[in-house]
């Protein structure tokens, strides 16, 4: 048997060098934040909300109204809040829609608030919550326009 050899020049060593130690803690390092980065992002997107309403009760008062009873628990209880409420016909149209301020309190809030309605409603509930509070409702000053 023969074995073939390859000329050196043209192909290169056959045998692998190590890489020098600080290309490898420079790669581990950018490796390290990378992944840092990666989860901090991942945190922030899919952790927790700062702030959170559910619809904890509804009643149908009548055809142009319905009383909702929405709980709110924020992250930090004395800031005050905005919540949008809605009611929806038994087709899933929605009938009606209302900002509701949320007054800082100590801990999770339990508040309750009439929405008047465009025709019958079937369904009262919490659209969403924010921190971001519209300033007609921070205020005694009604919206013009």
């Amino acid at each position: 048997m023969t074995s073939q050899r390859l000329p050196e020049g043209r192909y290169g060593s056959r045998a692998r060098g190590q890489a020098r130690p600080g290309v490898r803690w420079l790669l581990t390092g950018i490796t390290v934040v990378v992944l840092l980065g990666l989860s901090v992002l991942g945190y922030a997107n899919l952790g927790s909300t700062p702030i959170e309403g559910k619809q904890t009760a509804f009643t149908i008062d009548d055809d142009s109204s319905v009383r909702i009873t929405l709980e709110v628990r924020r992250d930090d209880p004395r800031r005050p809040a905005a919540c949008v409420v809605r009611a929806r016909a038994e087709s899933g149209d929605e009938v009606g829609r209302k900002e509701v301020m949320i007054q800082p309190a100590d801990d999770t809030i339990r508040q309750e608030t009439v929405l008047r309605t465009s025709a019958r409603a079937t369904i009262g509930e919490v659209y969403g919550c924010t921190y971001n509070v519209p300033e007609y409702l921070s205020t005694w000053t009604r919206p013009t326009g």
